[in-house]
């Protein structure tokens, strides 16, 4: 089963923290809490660790998860962002929007959509942000949620029961309200919603 740590969701501790960072620099999968949902994810360089995940969320392999960054800057190591985008962004994050860019070349290809795009997240969520800082690469991120389940967990104790004997490590931060990011492409001028979900979606086009 999957060692369960306790985490201050305010104050996250940091040798704590460490603790959730080695498992995820030998190739671990963590389940963990960010502004919208408890997530599953992995460190992105890991290829094994990603190959896991998706046979967990028995998802199709030509859909690529999201990942974490801790900071706009961070974001722009990943994806091809313009003037435009960056004051969007600026505005909105950290919060709970996943932003659709094209890739850049330091993106693995099993990251990559057939497009060459990626979704990027900067959650309002210190733990996410302290891993995310503490690792040195963003983290992959999917709801933890098998995908014909109709409920995402809300806590430590449901992510045992459902992942406990698949993933390494379960972040325990509390009871999350489960809620999705809203989704927003950036890939041309006006911005486009795809989702809507917890983010206001009120500054973008409709979703389709």
């Amino acid at each position: 089963m999957a060692k369960i740590v306790e985490i201050n969701p305010i104050n996250p501790q940091a040798r704590l923290i460490e603790q959730v960072v080695e498992v995820l620099r030998f190739g671990g999968v963590i389940c963990y809490p960010t502004d919208t949902m408890y997530g599953i994810g992995c460190d992105i360089f890991n290829q094994k660790a990603i190959k896991r995940i998706y046979q967990i969320k028995h998802r199709p392999k030509d859909k690529p998860f999201s990942f974490m960054c801790d900071s706009l800057t961070n974001i722009s190591s990943y994806g091809h962002v313009g003037n435009s985008a960056y004051r969007i962004m600026r505005k909105c994050l950290p919060g709970p929007y996943t932003f659709v860019l094209s890739g850049t070349k330091l993106v693995p290809k099993i990251m990559l959509t057939r497009q060459k795009t990626v979704g990027i997240r900067v959650p309002d969520n210190p733990i996410c942000l302290a891993l995310i800082e503490a690792l040195g690469n963003p983290v992959l991120n999917t709801s933890a949620q098998l995908e014909d389940a109709e409920d995402p967990v809300r806590n430590a104790f449901d992510a045992e029961e459902c992942f406990g004997r698949q993933v390494d490590l379960i972040i325990d931060a509390g009871e999350i309200v489960p809620e999705p990011s809203t989704v927003i492409s950036l890939l041309e001028d006006p911005p486009q919603m795809l989702r809507q979900g917890k983010g206001d979606g009120s500054l973008f086009g409709s979703a389709e």
